[in-house]
């Protein structure tokens, strides 16, 4: 049943891209030759128009057929799935221009093909965002659910059980496990699925009942045993995942490569290591940068005022920072505290009633007026506008030894924002927690997750600032 509705999805996704492309064919046909709102004429008759569009309907899904496009997506992001889309579209648009272009079909307008394909992506992802979100929806109801079993009642098996119940929208239910040893005690009972058997039973279990996915959470010393389970599921069509024992080291989206033929898990994937996403996000914090240096200016000029006239001292707080590869920078702020008398060092860890800051220095440092200046940093290319916050080399070295992993928020520059102070964790918060976010994003990237990042920084950004 779960694969027949698989399939009917599937093929659901197929049509509805093909319609939607041909109502996006109409919309940019109407807005480009019918309506007012463009300069407009007719070089060639619609017939002309649909015909191509017909074309690229059938190259954009041959093209996502091949890439993936169509594959499952119940455990997928949907900033996967959106970069799956945009590539697909534009390798199929550049086989729409050579056809077009071997058949000299050169009159099509240039304006009308820029609307038509904004027009293609922009109407599917929508239309794909909803359904997943009503998707999402229905799974948590109970709709549409896959039966999973787990092999391995140990640690392993638990936190794996654990985990799944914080995602009920994924629509996964675990229908028990097997284990040889393992069995559950009065409280464990209460909160775990019955131990159906000893893993030589998942045979006979599998032949008479229904289950989409055989989950492996053995420990190491039962590899030996892994061959005969996947025969035995193989032969009862059932999926199976292997949760490996040492997961606890690896990323939270770990990466396979392959290397002199064998594949190897890439225990640190970063996906700002690929050359082309670190131009795009260097252009868009320069762009970002600009844009937010000219709109603020006249705040920072009015804020550059304040400090001179309510305390002595700079404007300009010039603080080193430790950055992208362990790189040390100056990082700017507007100065919010009183000026350290020479030759004392400050390694003070700012607190919410610091008798250090000027008056007006907690007003600025509360509505974070006094981060503007680092726009100035992120041009120069010592930081990011979103990425893990920058720290002193003192806090550093201290931490490097006392945080486990500490050390990975320098594969990237710093930011000005970051995830975590996205959600509040900013000041005298937990260290430990800002850095498990730090490490999600860097897993994480994307540029949308950038964007989403500063909407939730500009709408909670009172939140524990001081």
């Amino acid at each position: 049943m779960i694969r027949r509705n698989q399939r009917f999805l599937t093929q659901l996704y197929i049509a509805t891209d093909f319609g939607v492309i041909q109502l996006s064919f109409l919309f940019a046909w109407w807005l480009k030759f019918e309506s007012d709102l463009l300069p407009h004429h007719h070089p060639l008759p619609i017939e002309k128009y649909m015909l191509w569009s017909l074309v690229y309907g059938g190259l954009a899904i041959a093209v996502g057929i091949m890439s993936s496009l169509y594959t499952p997506k119940r455990k997928k992001r949907f900033t996967d799935e959106l970069w799956r889309l945009v590539q697909s579209h534009g390798v199929a648009f550049f086989m729409l221009l050579s056809l077009m272009f071997i058949f000299k079909e050169v009159n099509v307008s240039r304006t009308y093909l820029i609307l038509y394909m904004m027009g293609n992506v922009t109407f599917i992802l929508i239309y794909r965002y909803i359904i997943k979100l009503q998707l999402r929806r229905f799974r948590k109801k109970g709709f549409n659910r896959q039966f999973v079993v787990i092999l391995g009642a140990g640690t392993l098996g638990k936190r794996f059980f654990d985990k799944l119940q914080n995602y009920p929208e994924l629509g996964y239910e675990v229908t028990g496990f097997f284990d040889d040893f393992h069995r559950w005690d009065r409280t464990e009972q209460g909160k775990y699925k019955p131990i159906l058997g000893r893993i030589d039973q998942l045979e006979e279990f599998l032949s008479t009942h229904f289950v989409d996915e055989v989950i492996l959470a053995l420990p190491l010393d039962a590899h030996d045993k892994y061959s005969h389970i996947i025969n035995v599921c193989e032969q009862a069509g059932v999926r199976t995942l292997i949760i490996p024992d040492f997961f606890d080291y690896l990323p939270a989206r770990p990466y396979f490569d392959n290397f002199a033929g064998m594949p190897m898990i890439n225990v640190r994937d970063i996906p700002l290591d690929m050359a082309v996403n670190r131009l795009m996000k260097r252009a868009f914090d320069i762009l970002f940068s600009l844009v937010a240096i000219l709109l603020t200016s006249p705040v920072m000029l009015v804020v550059a005022l304040g400090v001179r006239l309510t305390s002595s001292g700079p404007i300009i707080f010039k603080q080193e920072r430790v950055g992208l590869n362990r790189r040390n920078f100056m990082m700017y702020k507007f100065r919010s505290m009183k000026v350290i008398p020479e030759g004392a060092i400050d390694t003070g860890w700012s607190t919410k009633n610091d008798p250090r800051r000027t008056a007006f220095g907690t007003f600025i440092r509360r509505t974070s007026l006094d981060e503007l200046p680092q726009f100035f940093n992120v041009l120069l290319g010592h930081m990011s506008v979103v990425g893990p916050r920058p720290e002193r080399p003192y806090y550093v070295n201290q931490f490097r030894d006392e945080i486990p992993k500490y050390m990975i928020k320098h594969h990237v520059r710093p930011g000005i924002t970051g995830l975590a102070q996205s959600k509040g964790l900013r000041g005298d918060t937990s260290i430990e927690d800002r850095i498990e976010q730090d490490i999600f994003y860097i897993e994480n990237w994307s540029l949308l997750f950038d964007i989403k990042i500063i909407w939730e920084t500009i709408r909670n950004g009172l939140k524990n600032a001081y």
